[in-house]
């Protein structure tokens, strides 16, 4: 009884732990260029979850419906595609490299903006601060200096 019990779980080991086999390329795998889009906004979609996920419930997005729908996919068209990507090695490392620049792109891009925006708020600020009326600051102290006599 101890030696089936034995080769039993050493079979059952031995079969989960093999090699499934390479997965089929799916009929309708999603291109390398629209994964890439998707990656890039399934990251984007985390980041703002992350920031503002009472925001998002609020307004009734859910992120990976939103996706699907942006893409014209289902779930399983996308997992069966990101599934074929990842066991091919060389072609997930190219789109997950496009994914990563693509995201330092918009980074500059955003901190630039940021940055224009500070930059007009301090200009919009001095503007205000030197706009005083002189004729009216010369008024009052003319007033005040008659005033006081």
């Amino acid at each position: 009884m101890k030696k089936i019990i034995f080769a039993l779980t050493l079979v059952t080991l031995i079969i989960s732990c093999s090699n499934p086999g390479k997965p089929k390329k799916p009929k309708d795998l999603i291109s390398k260029d629209k994964m890439v889009n998707i990656l890039l906004d399934v990251s984007l979609v985390n980041s703002a979850k992350g920031v503002n996920k009472t925001i998002m419930e609020n307004n009734g997005l859910v992120p990976d419906q939103y996706i699907y729908k942006k893409y014209q996919i289902d779930s399983v068209q996308f997992m069966s595609s990101n599934m074929y990507y990842t066991y091919n090695l060389k072609e997930y490392e190219d789109i997950i490299k496009k994914v990563n620049d693509s995201l330092k792109k918009l980074k500059t891009k955003y901190n630039i903006l940021v940055e224009k925006e500070k930059t007009e708020e301090r200009k919009a600020d001095s503007i205000k601060k030197s706009k005083l009326p002189k004729k009216e600051i010369s008024e009052t102290i003319f007033l005040n200096e008659k005033s006081n006599n």
